[in-house]
């Protein structure tokens, strides 16, 4: 405990390019004055990620939440969608939002991504899509879905919020299903401040969600969609194109604060870690625990002690979506027990680029203190 000498430590902290170098980068935003619909350096952002995600397409929008939603709706799906309620609120809000009614299926108890071998089982006639997540840079199993979605006729948008930039046997992540939402929010691995982004490899859907973002607008006389105001300013752009640039020594500096918390919480009775995918790389984007009985605390009991000495943690994700009382009556979470069980036991640790092996040390004394006590 003495290890952190009364430091506090934040559960997360925005990575930020130099302040010159962001200076830079939007000089030519106040000499040109084109700050919004979709500029230079929105264009060029767009064109620099889907490079880097290595899919064809890439939108850019205001956030993640609203990526999602417009997605959806361009998809034009109607009925029910089959999705997880192990994740954030955003992605129930979305569907809902959207028309759509969520079918809750359960996770795998491994890594808690959506579970294929319950999700055929909950196909009506009136389902439309499969929503999955992939959780805390952990992949769904995305060639089990794609058989049973083409089975069944059914679309796939993949919530790939935490998975930016990870890939799977040396595709990147955005390129499975018909699109997935990947999440710019200034907590994540890549951020824009806020922002958010669809991948696909679909040409006529990048460019219906074009229209879409900005009024539905298709020339200056004519209006083709209800659509909405989404379009990604060029000062968060600006932010984009300053972090990409940096994005491979944010990443080093997470994974040596994983590497660390893997060395000194991996032999703690009681507390499981995710472990790394066959065949996937690591984008280092959360550390999450699963707090079990033997650990001696329970996880609300361990999240209560971290808060106790100054560390930041975060029961993500509790409760399901499925439990928010908006969504009484709303689809039917009553069968994901491993779901639930994960909501009850999951605590996300503190991390980020700037987060220094020597704190690690310091959270991991804390946290091996409270299961001797």
């Amino acid at each position: 405990m003495g290890a952190q000498q009364g430091k506090n430590i934040a559960v997360t902290r925005s990575s930020m390019p130099g302040f010159d170098e962001y200076v830079d980068e939007i000089r030519s935003i106040f000499e040109g004055r084109w700050l919004t619909n979709m500029g230079p350096k929105h264009q060029e952002l767009e064109r620099l990620l889907a490079n880097y995600l290595g899919v064809p397409y890439v939108s850019l929008f205001t956030n993640g939440h609203t990526a999602l939603e417009f997605v959806l709706q361009a998809l034009g799906l109607e009925g029910e969608v089959i999705t997880t309620p192990f994740t954030f609120v955003s992605t129930t809000n979305a569907i809902v939002r959207s028309g759509l009614t969520p079918v809750f299926c359960d996770v795998k108890e491994d890594d808690l991504t959506i579970d294929p071998a319950c999700i055929e089982e909950l196909i009506t006639d009136r389902t439309s899509a499969i929503v999955p997540v992939h959780v805390y840079g952990s992949v769904c199993d995305v060639e089990a879905i794609g058989q049973i979605a083409r089975r069944h006729g059914l679309k796939v948008v993949y919530d790939a919020a935490h998975a930016f930039g990870v890939q799977v046997n040396g595709c990147g992540v955005g390129s499975f299903g018909d699109a997935s939402m990947f999440s710019f929010h200034a907590t994540k691995v890549f951020h824009t401040i806020e922002g958010g982004a669809i991948a696909t490899d679909d040409a006529e859907l990048v460019r219906k969600l074009a229209k879409l973002k900005n009024f539905g607008i298709a020339t200056p006389e004519e209006v083709e969609y209800v659509g909405g105001n989404a379009k990604m300013n060029e000062f968060a752009a600006a932010m984009g194109l300053c972090n990409l640039r940096h994005i491979d020594e944010y990443l080093a500096g997470r994974k040596a604060a994983c590497d660390r918390y893997r060395e000194r919480l991996g032999g703690i009775p009681g507390m499981r870690l995710i472990e790394p995918q066959q065949g996937v790389s690591q984008n280092y984007a959360y550390f999450p625990v699963i707090v079990g009985d033997e650990f001696g605390l329970s996880r609300d009991g361990l999240f209560d002690w971290l808060q106790q000495q100054g560390i930041g943690s975060r029961k993500y994700f509790y409760p399901l979506t499925s439990d928010f009382a908006c969504y009484q009556g709303i689809g039917d979470g009553a069968h994901t027990p491993k779901a639930r069980d994960a909501a009850a036991r999951v605590l996300a640790l503190p991390l980020y680029s700037e987060l220094l092996p020597s704190d690690v040390d310091g959270i991991c004394d804390i946290i091996e203190h409270a299961a001797r006590s």
